[in-house]
């Protein structure tokens, strides 16, 4: 198969640019503290105000779908995270999915929302972030992609304050958030707004949602490889 010359690279149909692969605790959502290997892939088109990724923006190895697949099967992992930067600015990320859900892997997907998720393999559970206000990056939602949302996905809100909190409440009555995903996920941004002050406002409100607090961050510092 032909070769697509880059400015710093060949990249052909059946490559994507790795910045790591690991196996770790799951961190968030609804595997919260199940072993899990973790795919990060390389770059990101949003630059939001609270990113923890930022060393994943550039540089990364390019490596070929079964590459990638060998170093996840040494985990002998039940579970696995396909994450970023942004995994679905890269088209390959779509075949590595499928790929991984054939191996027998429970797949997870963690995709900002800014790019379409309607062809993304539907044995994959989506963890779809829509950006708050705080972020800086609430224009880039496309909420076209809740359409494709199911009750095996899920969809988080990293929440830095108060207007961010009413923000999400409204996004969830207005597109009946609840009853159409399996968990939606209230996240306070770390070191940014305090995991009790959101406990309380869900709790004054009564609000149908899950509230997360981000594991690896305590148990490893945020520390990459993680």
């Amino acid at each position: 198969m032909g070769a697509i010359a880059t400015a710093d690279s060949v990249v052909t149909a059946e490559t994507l640019r790795i910045t790591e692969i690991f196996y770790s605790l799951q961190g968030e959502a609804r595997t919260v503290g199940l072993p899990t290997v973790f795919v990060r892939l390389t770059g990101c088109p949003l630059r939001c105000l609270y990113c923890d990724t930022e060393y994943a923006f550039h540089g990364g190895e390019m490596m070929t779908l079964e590459n990638i697949t060998s170093r996840v099967a040494q985990y002998k992992p039940a579970f696995v995270t396909v994450t970023g930067g942004e995994p679905l600015a890269q088209p390959n990320c779509l075949p590595l999915l499928s790929m991984l859900c054939d191996q027998g892997y429970e797949v997870s997907l963690e995709t900002s929302g800014a790019m379409p998720v309607a062809d993304v393999d539907p044995r994959v559970v989506k963890v779809l972030d829509l950006k708050t206000p705080a972020s800086g990056e609430v224009a880039r939602n496309d909420y076209e992609n809740i359409e494709h949302l199911t009750a095996n996905d899920q969809l988080k809100f990293v929440i830095c304050d108060r207007n961010d909190y009413e923000w999400a409440r409204f996004k969830i009555d207005e597109y009946a958030l609840v009853p159409r995903v399996s968990d939606v996920l209230f996240s306070p941004s770390h070191e940014q707004l305090a995991p009790r002050e959101l406990a309380e406002w869900i709790l004054a409100d009564n609000l149908p949602v899950r509230l997360q607090l981000q594991l690896h961050k305590f148990l490893w510092d945020d520390a990459p490889g993680h």
